[in-house]
């Protein structure tokens, strides 16, 4: 009888289909999940408890993550048991489970690190561990596509996974890096989600579904989560939940926009990533030119600067997912994608309104000595107290 209901819906069902439905089961698990994670870290003393340092007032479950990735994962075993995957060449399915199995990897870094604050260097040291198996196994960039329909350049073997590496690794950290206030990485991510969804569904000419429907289960995931991340959060993913999500996006972006050679247009993924990466990138930098190390805590990020600036909470948030969608709406344009003028534009005033809207949502810029996230505090020069000092789903040492 499964057999039989699996051929039915993969028969009557469309690609699009399928992408809504796993996008819509995978929110509705998450949601359902998230109360019960957050339960049984009450009950364990998994939380991030309060202190004059710290904006939340009550004790506050770190390990959200948890939630997500059962999320993700029972919608794309409901998805892969009605058909939805249908038959996949080998190679291709390949790449799907270690997109899977390297996003779990990544998870159960980031949840050890929740649970016993690992140093930033042996953590980077299994995530470049994990980046190399996951480039053994197929996910790899050997070869790239500088603009769609433009010359491709051929990476030596050695050259492909050191990109590999940079990339897995860079957009992983880049999303914890930005995981600073409440909603801010589940938002971010979620955008960036929807935006790989759509993209790898045109740019393979709507063949490709796998990885179409790894980014949906994504995107699903974000807004299932969202529910009790906005501000005033009721629980953080932590660590292991912007793990999971960074190196789910890092890797749907090397095998969704991929073509039949080994290749990769960069630039959709470039443009949709773009503000996680530039934020990295600006900190990284500004970290160096100081003399300390890329790991040291500070207040360089973009929300941070957005709040000593004097928006509030929540504009701060909203004005960083304005930016993102409109990038993701951005991507969509240079793919092609039917009315992508009207999102493109809706977009555009949607940020424009919003950046419009700033100068009246001001208050009194903050100072960094009192800004009230754990985050924009002064940071002490030995790292367990850097530890102590990160705020329950902002990374350690970022």
């Amino acid at each position: 009888m499964a057999a039989e209901t699996a051929d039915i819906l993969a028969s009557v069902a469309s690609p699009w289909s399928f992408s809504l439905f796993v996008f819509g089961l995978s929110a509705l698990i998450t949601t359902l999940l998230v109360p019960l994670v957050r339960g049984v870290g009450l009950r364990l003393g998994l939380t991030d408890r309060p202190d004059t340092r710290k904006q939340h007032k009550t004790p506050m479950v770190r390990i959200g993550g948890i939630a997500m990735v059962l999320g993700f994962s029972l919608a794309l075993a409901v998805i892969w048991a009605c058909g939805g995957f249908g038959v996949l060449p080998r190679n291709q399915e390949m790449l799907i489970w270690t997109a899977i199995g390297g996003s779990l990897a990544f998870f159960c870094i980031g949840l050890v690190d929740d649970l016993f604050s690992l140093p930033p260097l042996p953590r980077l040291c299994v995530q470049l561990l994990v980046a190399t198996m996951a480039w053994e196994a197929g996910v790899r960039i050997s070869a790239v596509d500088l603009y769609p329909g433009g010359q491709v350049l051929q990476f030596s073997t050695g050259f492909s996974l050191l990109v590999t590496m940079l990339w897995l690794v860079g957009i992983t950290n880049a999303i914890n890096w930005i995981d600073g206030l409440d909603g801010l990485a589940a938002g971010v991510g979620g955008i960036a989600a929807v935006g790989l969804t759509v993209v790898t569904f045109y740019v393979n000419d709507q063949v490709a579904l796998a990885p179409t429907l790894l980014a949906a289960a994504v995107a699903g995931t974000c807004l299932g989560f969202l529910r009790y991340n906005l501000n005033p959060a009721q629980i953080f993913m932590g660590d292991g939940g912007s793990h999971f999500l960074g190196f789910a996006l890092a890797s749907i972006s090397i095998i969704g926009p991929a073509k039949e050679f080994a290749g990769v247009s960069l630039l959709l993924p470039l443009v949709i990533l773009f503000l996680p990466l530039a934020d990295m990138s600006a900190v990284v930098m500004g970290r160096l030119r100081s003399g300390r190390s890329p790991f040291y805590p500070d207040r360089r990020h973009l929300h941070h600067r957005l709040l000593r600036a004097g928006f509030s909470h929540r504009h701060t948030v909203f004005l960083i997912y304005a930016v993102a969608q409109w990038l993701a709406c951005l991507a969509l344009v240079v793919t092609n994608v039917g009315n992508r003028f009207l999102w493109f534009s809706l977009a555009t005033a949607l940020l424009i309104w919003l950046l419009l809207r700033s100068g009246r949502e001001r208050v009194a810029p903050l100072s960094p000595a009192t800004t009230n996230r754990p985050s924009t505090q002064q940071p002490p020069q030995t790292e367990p107290a850097e530890i102590v000092l990160s705020h329950g789903n902002d990374t350690h040492g970022s």
